[in-house]
C-alpha cells in the first residue's frame, strides 16, 4: 500500500511539472527539449536557469514563478540591402545575411524583452555598421576578389563582440551579394573600356618600339652579312684574277704568236655580234691575224 502510494505521489509530481497554466508552471519539475533552454522568474525576474536539455527540479514554489522558453538553434536573419561606398567611392549595392544564436538567455532577456524581433534590429543595425565601416575601407577590387573572405571574417569578429554583451553569439557573417546600382553601372564599364583601351595602346606602342628594334637589328646584320660577302666575293675575285692571269702569262710565255692569235680571235667574238656591219680597210690591223694566213704562228 505505502509503495502504491509513493508510485502516485510521484506520478502527480511529474504529470504536474508538465501542466501549464498561462505563462506559469504549476509543477516542480523543468523539462528542457534539445532546441530550447528556459529562464524560471520569480516576480518578474530571472531566479534561476534550466539552459541544459533534460529534466531540472524547482527549487522555489512553481505557483509563484514564471517559465520563459528560449530557442537553442542556430537562427538565420536575411538584412535588407544596403547600399555603401567603397575607398574610391564607388557605390556597391550589399546583401548579406547572420548565423545566430541566444548564448545568454538571462543577458538576451535582459536587453531583449520585447523577444526576437526586437533582437533581429539590433543585430541588423551592428552588422550593418561592420559592413558599411569596413567595406569603406576596400577597394571595389579587393571586395569582389582578393580580400572578400577576410572581410567577411573580420565582419563576423566585430559583429561577435560588439552583440557579445546582449547575450548573442554571432556565427557567421556572410556577404551573398555586391552589385553595382544601375545608375553607375555604365559609367564604371566606360571606365573600364578606357582602362583597357589605353593599355591595348600602351602594348601596341611597345610593341612597335620593338618591331622597330628588331627590324634596325635585322637590317644592321644584313648588312655586315653582305658586306662580309662582298668581301668574301672581292678577294675570291682577286684570286681568280690573279689565277688567270698567271695561267695567261704562262701560255704566252709558252708561244707568244699562239697565245696573240687566240687573243684576236676573242676579241673578234666579243667586238662582233650576229648580223653587225664593220666597215675598215682590206688593211687595217684587227684583220692583222688572217692577213698573216697560216704564218700567223
Amino acid at each position: 500500500m505505502r509503495r502504491l502510494l509513493i508510485l502516485g505521489i510521484v506520478l502527480v509530481a511529474v504529470v504536474a511539472g508538465l501542466v501549464q497554466l498561462g505563462t506559469f508552471d504549476v509543477g516542480p519539475i523543468v523539462i528542457t527539449r534539445e532546441d530550447q533552454q528556459k529562464l524560471i522568474f520569480l516576480r518578474e525576474l530571472p531566479r534561476e536557469s534550466a539552459t541544459e536539455p533534460g529534466i531540472a527540479f524547482r527549487s522555489g514554489i512553481p505557483i509563484l514563478e514564471k517559465l520563459k522558453t528560449f530557442d537553442r538553434r542556430w537562427l538565420f536573419l536575411d538584412s535588407d540591402s544596403v547600399t555603401i561606398q567603397t575607398r574610391e567611392r564607388v557605390p556597391l549595392q550589399v546583401d548579406n545575411y547572420v548565423i545566430w544564436r541566444i548564448d545568454d538567455p538571462k543577458a538576451f532577456d535582459r536587453a531583449f524583452p520585447e523577444g526576437v524581433a526586437r533582437a533581429e534590429d539590433r543585430i541588423d543595425r551592428e552588422v550593418n555598421a561592420r559592413v558599411r565601416e569596413i567595406l569603406g575601407t576596400k577597394t571595389l577590387d579587393e571586395v569582389v576578389t582578393t580580400e572578400r573572405a577576410k572581410i567577411m571574417a573580420d565582419i563576423t569578429s566585430q559583429s561577435r563582440e560588439a552583440l557579445t554583451p546582449f547575450g548573442i553569439h554571432v556565427g557567421d557573417v556572410r556577404i551573398v551579394r555586391t552589385d553595382l546600382p544601375d545608375r553607375t553601372l555604365e559609367n564604371v564599364y566606360d571606365r573600364m573600356r578606357a582602362e583597357r583601351e589605353r593599355l591595348a595602346r600602351e602594348f601596341r606602342a611597345k610593341g612597335d618600339e620593338r618591331a622597330r628594334e628588331i627590324r634596325a637589328e635585322a637590317d644592321k646584320e644584313a648588312r655586315i652579312l653582305v658586306a662580309k660577302a662582298n668581301e668574301a666575293a672581292e678577294r675570291a675575285r682577286g684570286e681568280g684574277d690573279a689565277k688567270s692571269a698567271a695561267i695567261y702569262a704562262e701560255a704566252y710565255n709558252a708561244d707568244p704568236e699562239f697565245y696573240e692569235f687566240t687573243r684576236s680571235l676573242e676579241a673578234y667574238r666579243r667586238t662582233l655580234g650576229e648580223g653587225d656591219t664593220l666597215v675598215l680597210p682590206p688593211d687595217h690591223e684587227f684583220f692583222g691575224p688572217f692577213q698573216q694566213g697560216g704564218n700567223a704562228r
